[in-house]
């Protein structure tokens, strides 16, 4: 059995498609056809979903929220209770895949085996490599890292109208991350023409928006400071997030706020919100400006943009997108499930010796996100950022470029692999490094080719030439400073196989 899931920052969804050829969500253990992506940790077991969200308020130190936000962060850490081990973002988030898998086999009454996990566009190489780690140490095979628009434009693939060439605009605003994906559908083929977006950025923000002025109103009539009231923080935290979803549908909402004795009401409007979240709308509409000019067109060549994720049903997002581009935005899908069904439909299409695609398959033409390079030397203590292969080139790729020795005789390069787009080493990643032995006597400024590819899940490879004397130098690991190593890998997968999750 082959399923997708969305693995997301406030609620996580899995789906398989059904007898009937059709994607379908996979309701959980307690009914619900997304889980919350939170974690309690109780008497040595983690509770992972609406009970563990529930205890968010009284019990806020023994829960793990958001870990999304936090995943390809190796600093992350979260005590167990009760004992000296601390749980990283990737076993939080192979815990909430736990969760998700295990209830899935409940309901379909068979194992699960192969996975397709989805992630933000906008993820870099670590975050990717983290959540395909957080896959395996639950003992699923991760058939694809796929990206949240590019599930979402699957989902809503029709094959009768295959034939009809439509450039559809994504705009995911999840609970945590946006993407902005511009995609051409023709003739059982989806290509991704460009794709960006904010890794932090989401619904979260919004409710981080309406606390503060809360918590600011409440120091102002009382003289208090709600952050010297662990249990008051939290309820009005839960509190934002509740007057956030009610102003989807009404224009006022209340907001109750107690801390050391005194209670407060607070009004909160729609127009006040919207106000809020002003600045968060126009970064969304300035990523929105820059992919459509990157894809190579304009509004009026746009036929359809589609909404997903929960935030998009903030009604200000549609009204903005409507005055923006002139386009009444497609509300088809459910906007909290359609990446899971997307996922799903990706995975029917992998070929696996259990069990193989009975669909015809849709061509996918994705592209990297981020711009791949490596720090060069331009002289005595000057190092610059030299893109190899540049955002939005399509994937699976390979791209090189020649770099020459700097000494004679030099035995080895130090290769510092970097993600972003300035040429400052400063303001760009470095997401690993890998040594790379030369061959003997090698006089100075010998050309060395440097390969670097992105494969299907948009993970990266690096390779090398000596182009002097036509010797391949192979393809090296890359040290990754965020991600685990194998034996960490193994380790956590042992100590997470005997946790007990609900």
């Amino acid at each position: 059995m082959k399923v997708g899931i969305d693995l997301g920052t406030t609620n996580s969804a899995v789906a398989y498609i059904n007898t009937s050829g059709k994607p379908e969500i996979i309701p959980n253990s307690e009914g619900g056809r997304t889980t919350p992506s939170v974690i309690l940790i109780e008497e040595g077991k983690a509770i992972v979903g609406e009970v563990a969200k529930e205890a968010v308020i009284s019990q806020f130190e023994d829960t793990i929220q958001f870990v999304k936000r936090q995943i390809g962060n190796k600093s992350f850490r979260f005590p167990i209770p009760g004992s000296d081990y601390f749980i990283d973002a990737v076993e939080a988030s192979a815990i909430i895949l736990k969760k998700v898998v295990k209830n899935a086999e409940e309901a379909l009454g068979e194992p699960i085996t192969d996975v397709v996990i989805t992630v933000p566009a906008y993820f870099d190489d670590a975050k990717r490599n983290a959540t395909k780690d957080a896959g395996e140490m639950i003992g699923v095979n991760v058939l694809k890292v796929i990206n949240e628009p590019t599930a979402a434009a699957l989902a809503y693939y029709d094959p009768e109208k295959a034939h009809i060439e439509q450039n559809i605009v994504i705009y995911d605003l999840g609970g945590g991350t946006f993407d902005l994906t511009i995609v051409r559908v023709h003739n059982y083929e989806i290509q991704v023409l460009a794709t960006d977006g904010d890794s932090s950025l989401g619904g979260f923000d919004f409710d981080n928006a309406i606390f503060n002025y809360a918590a600011e109103k409440f120091e102002e009539e009382t003289g208090l400071d709600i952050y010297d009231d662990e249990q008051g923080l939290q309820e009005l935290r839960e509190n934002a997030e509740k007057c956030k979803k009610s102003l989807t549908k009404r224009s006022k909402y209340t907001i109750p706020v107690t801390s050391q004795g005194k209670s407060v009401r607070i009004d909160m409007t729609r127009e006040l919100f919207n106000t809020l979240i002003e600045p968060f709308l126009k970064r969304t509409q300035q990523i929105m400006e820059e992919t459509i000019a990157e894809a190579g067109l304009a509004w009026n060549e746009v036929d359809k943009i589609l909404l997903v994720g929960g935030s998009t049903r903030t009604p200000i997002i549609s009204s903005m997108i409507k005055d923006y581009t002139g386009i009444e935005p497609s509300k088809e899908l459910n906007p909290d499930e359609v990446v899971a069904l997307g996922a799903a439909v990706q995975a029917s299409f992998i070929k696996t010796d259990a069990h193989s695609s009975h669909t015809r398959k849709v061509n996918i033409r994705d592209v990297n996100s981020h711009s791949l390079g490596i720090i060069s030397s331009e002289g005595v203590d000057v190092f610059m950022n030299s893109i190899i292969v540049p955002r939005n080139s399509e994937i699976p790729c390979e791209m090189a470029r020649e770099f020459f020795t700097i000494q004679e005789n030099q035995e080895e390069i130090f290769l510092q692999i970097t993600e972003g787009e300035d040429e400052d080493p400063n303001y760009v990643t470095i997401i690993g490094h890998s040594v790379i032995s030369l061959p003997e006597n090698l006089p100075a400024n010998s050309p060395i080719e440097i390969r670097i590819s992105y494969d299907q899940n948009g993970i990266v490879h690096v390779s090398a030439k000596d182009v002097r004397n036509y010797i391949e130098l192979g393809e090296f690991t890359i040290e990754r400073q965020s991600n685990l190593t194998h034996q960490e890998i193994q380790e956590k997968q042992q100590n997470l196989l005997s946790l007990e999750v609900e």
